[in-house]
């Protein structure tokens, strides 16, 4: 039995709607189950984190949310409009850093500025606020071969965030950095999301980071693709290292921990969770 959560609160209304999507490719004339009847809210400004094995779904989760794929049944809807393809209104984040290597960090970060017809003297402005938000400003004028991976990551979310999209959609982007980046670039972007909140889908195999950035946490299971559990982490912002050594801490990331880990392959942990606000 496939369980399905909506993860709806009475009287909110969810920015991102997951309804009863099935997601099947075809390898070799047999059809592979990618995701099975996943269902899921998530409210306005929430940062939602999904973790789980590999091979459970959460990239393909990601590609059906920006629209770069289409479920086999089943629907995403985003606004109230059902994703039919990518939007000024999705940001991707991927692992790779999808930089443009000839632009500059400034003209990376205004490039969708461009293409979306913004004069030059607003573009400036507006890349200059976001390089800034993100701790560039020094490098403005540097290509990408002169910046750390971090900061180049760095950049990609300064040049999501500057096109203004309601959602950001994250996949791994910190899974390819060394792991003192990682948990610097953590810290940097809940800094960012709390100066300029947008609503956050983020995909990580990492179960500490899952838990630290996130005010919930799905954890997904494997062949067929499902939604395992969701763990609501009521932790406060700003959250700090102080705040990993926690016991609190600790018991949220024994729980989700358990449920990557040792999953019972028939039933879901949990019952259907409420939703939370950032």
């Amino acid at each position: 039995m496939t369980a399905s959560f909506t993860g709806a609160a009475q009287g909110i209304d969810a920015r991102i709607s997951v309804q009863g999507i099935t997601k099947t490719f075809d390898l070799g004339g047999e059809q592979f189950v990618a995701l099975d009847n996943v269902s899921l809210d998530i409210a306005d400004n929430e940062f939602v984190t999904v973790v789980g094995p590999s091979g459970c779904g959460k990239s393909t989760l990601m590609n059906l949310l920006a629209g770069l794929d289409e479920p086999t049944s089943g629907k995403a809807v985003v606004d109230g409009k059902v994703v039919t393809g990518p939007g000024p209104d999705r940001g991707v984040i991927f692992q790779q850093y999808a930089l443009f290597p000839w632009l500059t960090v400034r003209k990376n970060v205004e490039f969708g500025l461009k293409t979306a017809g913004l004069g030059a003297k607003k573009r400036r402005e507006k890349a200059e606020h976001f390089i800034e938000m993100v701790g560039l400003s020094e490098f403005a004028d540097a290509l990408p071969k002169m910046l750390s991976g971090g900061m180049k990551q760095r950049c990609a979310i300064a040049r999501a965030y500057a096109v203004d999209p309601t959602i950001l959609l994250m996949d791994e982007p910190f899974g390819a950095l060394d792991a003192l980046t990682r948990v610097k670039l953590q810290e940097q972007l809940l800094d960012t999301w709390s100066q300029d909140k947008r609503t956050v889908v983020f995909i990580t195999h990492d179960v500490d980071e899952a838990v630290f950035l996130a005010n919930r946490v799905v954890v997904m299971a494997a062949r067929p693709g499902r939604i395992f559990d969701i763990v609501d982490v009521d932790l406060p912002y700003p959250r700090t290292e102080e705040m990993r050594l926690s016991p609190e801490f600790t018991a949220l990331r024994n729980r989700v921990w358990h449920s990557v880990y040792h999953q019972n392959t028939g039933t879901s942990a949990v019952s259907t969770p409420s939703i939370l606000t950032a």
